[in-house]
């Protein structure tokens, strides 16, 4: 992974990273992702914030952990998507979500703004 952050990434963001390189098929199914503790090295984070970030990416279904072995990109299997796909539609609910979240925001200022503006509207009727 050839990735040096201006500070140490959190597991999401790991997680988001590899994410968008199995999305890009820089890691095909099959392939075994970096070791978690030469990563935490490389990112200067705790080896647990990598194992983290693994986890989320086999809570997406992307990668299986193997004992002994290492963290592998699972193979599609037929009739299933593969795992570029999941990764990519992962990707556009995480963004549709943060556009969700953005227009929650405005419509709750709006209500904030209506309810501030109706004369004689005191917080005891709320």
């Amino acid at each position: 992974m050839d990735w040096k952050p201006d500070k140490p990434p959190s597991a999401r963001e790991i997680a988001g990273r590899f994410r968008d390189e199995i999305a890009a098929g820089t890691y095909l199914p099959g392939r075994q992702l970096p070791g978690a503790k030469g990563v935490a090295k490389s990112l200067g984070v705790a080896l647990m914030t990598v194992q983290s970030a693994y986890k989320q990416l086999a809570e997406d279904g992307l990668v299986e952990g193997r004992p002994g072995s290492g963290t592998y990109v699972i193979d599609p299997q037929r009739g299933q998507r593969t795992a570029e796909e999941t990764a990519l539609g992962l990707r556009e609910l995480q963004e549709r979500l943060t556009h969700v979240t953005s227009q929650l925001s405005e419509l709750r200022d709006r209500v904030d703004q209506l309810e501030a503006a109706q004369p004689g509207r005191s917080d005891e009727n709320q």
